[in-house]
């Protein structure tokens, strides 16, 4: 099963993400949420997660800094962004991170499972790569 790891400062979207998606149907497992940066950092650190979805704008470490932070620290990881801003200076930042997905919110249970389900692809390629 493929770990995906939440990152969103708003307890409605995160609730609403946590319990929308059809997670073990679709081959994924909800390993853990954070309301920040700051709190999901030594959280993934410790869970390794295969995909990390994060906000844009919270409060201490925003999900830019974050992803940058990941990035570095686990390489593989995959990124998905979540955004309110549709404003191409993130979309930019995000892509010179390295993230993986941007979707501006709202997003629906639909978007996201489409997004994991592209990311899954992703690394399953990269496990089938291995085993040549």
């Amino acid at each position: 099963m493929i770990k995906v790891f939440l990152v969103e400062d708003e307890k409605i979207i995160r609730k609403s993400i946590k319990n929308n998606v059809k997670w073990e149907e679709n081959g994924f497992e909800f390993a853990g949420e954070a309301p920040d940066g700051e709190m999901a950092l030594p959280m993934i650190e410790k869970l390794h997660p295969d995909i990390v979805i994060t906000d844009i704008k919270m409060p201490f470490m925003d999900g830019l800094e974050l992803s940058d932070i990941l990035k570095k620290k686990m390489p593989k990881i995959q990124i998905i962004i979540l955004s309110g801003y549709g404003e191409f200076d993130y979309a930019k930042e995000a892509i010179k991170i390295g993230v993986t997905d941007y979707l501006t919110k709202p997003v629906t249970g639909e978007q996201l499972l489409e997004a994991l389900n592209k990311v899954k692809q992703k690394l399953d390629k990269k496990k089938d790569r291995k085993k040549i």
